[in-house]
């Protein structure tokens, strides 16, 4: 089955996962910049992969503005964030994400990734400071405040290539 993955990655969580998609697939692998002058007639499935961020997927719109272009291809999406595959938030902000009609169409995964200060934009890395100072100043901290705090204080990696089985099996289907 000729697939084409599509990423968009901040700091380098989704590209790292999109490429061993494609490595274990043989599909070709694009940039979200690159993909946007594609001609995608020829290819089968698509794989979409973004960064999650405050319950919401970035650049997911592009992504959702095509896919009536794309009607009869497999489509797959896959959102990778700073959230171990254990947290039950996950399976709610998906389905809020794509619970309408036009996304029932979409196969979707998440992946773990982890965070990067280095390599976060300046307005990101701000945000995520601000985030921090206040969950910190916060009284009555939860167990789930305080291990956020400890989680997202500094940078970290729980990405794993185990994490994209799903997704090849979804594409073998």
């Amino acid at each position: 089955m000729k697939t084409i993955i599509i990423y968009n990655s901040q700091t380098g969580f989704t590209k790292r996962y999109a490429q061993w998609i494609a490595e274990e697939t043989g599909a070709d692998c694009l940039a979200l910049s690159d993909a946007k002058k594609t001609d995608f007639t020829e290819y089968e499935a698509i794989v979409f992969g973004s960064w999650a961020c405050a319950g919401g997927i970035s650049k997911l719109a592009w992504f959702k503005n095509n896919i009536e272009k794309w009607s009869g291809k497999k489509l797959i999406a896959f959102c990778v964030g700073a959230s171990p595959m254990e947290n039950p938030e996950i399976e709610t902000a998906l389905k809020q994400i794509f619970g309408s009609p036009q996304l029932k169409k979409v196969n979707v995964f998440y992946c773990p990734g982890g965070f990067n200060y280095e390599k976060m934009s300046a307005p990101f890395k701000l945000m995520m400071k601000v985030f921090i100072k206040t969950l910190k100043a916060k009284k009555d901290k939860t167990e789930a405040d305080q291990e956020m705090i400890k989680m997202i204080s500094g940078s970290y990696d729980i990405s794993d290539k185990k994490y994209i089985e799903p997704i090849l099996q979804c594409l073998k289907a």
